[in-house]
């Protein structure tokens, strides 16, 4: 397993929004521009209305990568697949709340893989729900946008969710925990999210079109 950084902001382009033709050269490219993660999206046409990719192009990935892998599942039934994405370079495996109804066990499952474990919640889902299982995680993962589409506008009430999440890690001590924001993430909001408690930018499209994947990387930062 790679060794995660301690630095907080962590900074996690969304490989979503590469271009997947010359994807060795944009894992290049973008550790070379100082990515702290490689966030890699895997959707099933299930639990979100879209497809992308399994665990033979996280393994491509893997093959070429440097920084650790922040593979986020949203999948049906994420306990089927858990092993697999692991072998394939995982390093966090991040599961929805909301696809997972025995969560302690698939939080378990994915430590005894020896990866990270990380929980993710939707717009819609309630930070509070997270209370029970927060002393078992290493990471949230905070849904700014309705998953499924890369590019979409960042949801406002996130930058709320986030300084409760912060709020309540607080107080039960877990100065740790790593709180992850993904969806919408540009230099425009970057500095509110870390000021609300966010450690870990999720960035796609705005890094990966932006001509300068460094300079955002710093913008971001800033």
């Amino acid at each position: 397993m790679r060794h995660i950084p301690e630095q907080r902001p962590l900074i996690a382009p969304s490989l979503l929004s590469c271009d997947f033709s010359r994807i060795a050269e944009e894992v290049r490219a973008i550790e070379e521009a100082g990515a702290d993660l490689l966030h890699v999206d895997v959707m099933d046409g299930h639990f979100v209305p879209n497809i992308t990719i399994g665990p033979l192009i996280v393994d491509a990935i893997n093959r070429h990568a440097h920084t650790p892998l922040d593979v986020h599942l949203m999948i049906t039934d994420p306990d089927r697949y858990l092993s697999d994405f692991r072998k394939a370079g995982a390093d966090i495996l991040t599961v929805h709340w909301e696809a997972c109804p025995h969560l302690h066990r698939t939080v378990q499952a994915i430590h005894d893989l020896d990866a990270d474990a990380g929980v993710s919640i939707n717009p819609s889902t309630p930070v509070a729900l997270l209370k029970d299982i927060l002393d078992d995680i290493e990471l949230v993962l905070i849904m700014s946008v309705n998953p499924g589409f890369g590019g979409q506008r960042f949801i406002p009430q996130a930058l709320e969710k986030v300084n409760e999440l912060r709020l309540l890690a607080n107080e039960r001590g877990l100065t740790d925990l790593r709180i992850e924001v993904d969806g919408g993430v540009t230099r425009d909001n970057s500095k509110a999210l870390q000021q609300a408690g966010a450690d870990i930018l999720v960035s796609g499209s705005a890094i990966f079109r932006s001509g300068d994947y460094a300079e955002y990387i710093r913008a971001l930062r800033a």
